[in-house]
């Protein structure tokens, strides 16, 4: 099973991930490939239709993805600004690469090195690999010294419901004169 982000949404979206259940499914993949009647049946299907299914799809993609947020201390300005500059990233460093890909008919890395091109290009297409390498340098080099608090959730316990972060919370947000 490739690592993608549909696959993390189909597990945190089902909570299955068995082994079992993707080869079955490969399976039944293989078997409905080779019946064209199967094939006519999918083909059929209007394209309005599709894209309907394909937009509610995603979107519970992205959404399940955006619920693993809640396991961060979000009021931390430090997660707060990491997540902010990955997802700012993750989103106009991609497009950048695609315009300049369609005007230029090539990347933006252009050297003599052709597999060098590509393996370039090929990682900064990719909102989700930018927003990753984004995120992790910023999570391993800003404020190091604090950040264990902000790293980690106590055994599964909810930072919302933290004693502790909701008095940090109210002290930031309601100073006292």
């Amino acid at each position: 099973m490739a690592i993608k982000r549909e696959n993390i949404g189909l597990l945190g979206s089902t909570r299955v991930g068995s082994r079992r259940v993707i080869q079955i499914s490969a399976g039944f993949m293989i078997f409905f490939s080779i019946l064209g009647k199967f094939g006519a049946l999918f083909a059929s299907i209007p394209f309005p239709i599709f894209a309907a299914v394909y937009c509610v799809l995603f979107g519970l993609v992205g959404s399940v993805g955006l619920s693993f947020l809640q396991f961060t201390n979000m009021n931390s300005m430090r997660n707060l600004f990491i997540t902010g500059v990955a997802l700012f990233f993750g989103l106009s460093i991609p497009d950048y690469f695609m315009q300049y890909t369609a005007s230029t008919l090539h990347g933006p890395a252009h050297t003599h090195a052709g597999w060098f091109n590509d393996f370039l290009n090929t990682i900064f297409a990719s909102s989700s690999t930018v927003a990753l390498i984004v995120a992790v340098f910023l999570d391993n080099t800003l404020d190091l010294k604090d950040s264990a608090k902000d790293r980690e959730c106590h055994g599964g316990q909810n930072f919302r419901h933290s004693r502790e972060i909701a008095e940090m919370r109210n002290s930031t947000l309601f100073l006292s004169t």
